[in-house]
């Protein structure tokens, strides 16, 4: 970026808003463009030097390069339309919906006080890791294979003739060494680097979240671009595991499939589309299961006998034993601007209704301008041979969680009727 160009260096947008024109050159605007962080970034017409920017429904911090400008690096910032609060309280569903079920009122994120996202998540984050480390860094055994001047473990005797056939030392040797160099301490000390990159990070969270860097200086870094190391629930890694899931969605959030194109970025982008229907699933599937019903997610189904044409709703309620489709979900996290839900959505919820022989279909939105409406299909007759009935929920995002929780205990106790009148 040109320093004498007048673009700023930090832009700030919100999720879904009208386009902002902002002062950038050439290179700048096309370097956003290609970045895949926003909705759009087009050259303004009514204005020279400026472009249009539209954020989406990614929500975070990136710093974009500019490829050949010599400059500082872009950093864009899409705050959410919802309070951040709430934010992460959705976060805290997608990580672990029945915990943050039980927990009802305040989730599992602990965001402080923060009102934006950067210095919101770096405080989650390190607050999260600090509980984890509380007795120790966890260590483990790790498969190591090496050349060593003393025998350790046990000999690598076909590397050992192909690569030093006739000398000793040094010697192929394998063993299990025990250390903090484990996937758990990896992805732990990743994260903690991916927030130190990022502007906006306040000064007592950025010297806490270098603290645990150095806790976690015996785990090697991650390479950029390769997948996160596996690792496995267990009694052991227990005390990790919170941390563990805050710092994958915070690294999940800075990975290339999240950014079309060549840029390499820093920074995470969460996406509220994503978090909604996991919110969504998440807390419907707990809300049934206090009927003793079960829930699948993305459970596929076909249209047609052929089985050609492949249907994949949200959720699907079933019966206690586990076969019968008692209620089918769909999640949308529509914006405001439309005025209206799409009549694609009805026509989606009527083939996933007409494959289940379902009654009733339920489409759950994130409230816009359009009211919880109900449409009954002229011609076309459910499992109880009446017609099919198909809901529109519109779900207040800005409500207290403790509300939000309470319209999915209604809609479960609405399904186990249906469920009893129809005597399945």
């Amino acid at each position: 970026m040109n320093p004498d160009s007048g673009a700023p260096a930090d832009i700030s947008l919100r999720e879904h808003a009208p386009a902002r024109s902002v002062p950038l050159d050439t290179a700048t605007g096309r370097a956003l463009a290609a970045s895949g962080v926003l909705k759009s970034a087009v050259p303004d017409p009514s204005r020279d030097g400026h472009w249009q920017l539209r954020a989406g429904s990614l929500v975070g911090a990136v710093r974009i390069p500019v490829p050949g400008s010599g400059g500082p690096a872009l950093t864009v910032r899409i705050a959410p339309k919802t309070p951040v609060r709430r934010l992460f309280f959705l976060l805290g569903f997608s990580l672990d919906p029945a915990k943050a079920w039980r927990q009802g009122r305040d989730g599992t994120v602990d965001a402080g006080a923060y009102e934006d996202v950067v210095p919101a998540l770096a405080h989650a984050v390190e607050r999260q890791i600090d509980a984890a480390l509380r007795q120790g860094v966890l260590q483990g055994y790790r498969r190591t294979e090496e050349s060593a001047l003393v025998v350790r473990g046990r000999i690598r005797e076909a590397e050992q003739i192909r690569r030093h056939f006739g000398r000793t030392p040094p010697l192929e040797v394998a063993y299990d060494a025990y250390t903090a160099d484990i996937p758990e301490n990896r992805i732990l000390r990743a994260a903690t680097e991916t927030l130190l990159r990022l502007t906006g990070v306040p000064g007592p969270v950025r010297r806490r979240l270098s603290h645990q860097r150095v806790r976690l200086v015996d785990a090697e870094p991650l390479v950029r671009g390769h997948a996160l190391p596996a690792w496995t629930p267990s009694r052991l890694n227990a005390r990790y595991q919170p941390a563990l899931r805050l710092a994958e969605a915070l690294l999940a959030g800075s990975t290339p499939e999240h950014r079309p194109g060549e840029l390499r970025l820093d920074g995470f982008l969460f996406d509220m589309n994503s978090l909604f229907e996991d919110f969504v699933t998440g807390a419907l599937r707990e809300a049934v299961r206090e009927h003793r019903l079960s829930a699948r997610l993305q459970d596929r189904h076909h249209l047609d006998t052929a089985r050609r044409v492949r249907l994949r709703p949200d959720l699907v309620v079933y019966a206690a034993d586990g076969r019968t489709p008692v209620a089918v979900v769909d999640a949308k996290y529509k914006t405001e601007e439309s005025g209206a839900h799409p009549n694609e959505d009805l026509y989606q919820m009527l083939a996933y209704c007409t494959a289940l022989g379902l009654d009733e279909g339920h489409l759950v939105y994130a409230a816009g301008r359009a009211d919880s409406r109900v449409h009954e299909v002229r011609g076309m007759a459910g499992l109880g041979g009446r017609g099919i009935r198909l809901h529109q929920h519109a779900l207040e995002l800005d409500a207290e969680p403790a509300a939000l929780l309470t319209v999915f205990r209604t809609l479960a106790a609405r399904v186990v009727r249906d469920h009893s009148r129809l005597g399945s």
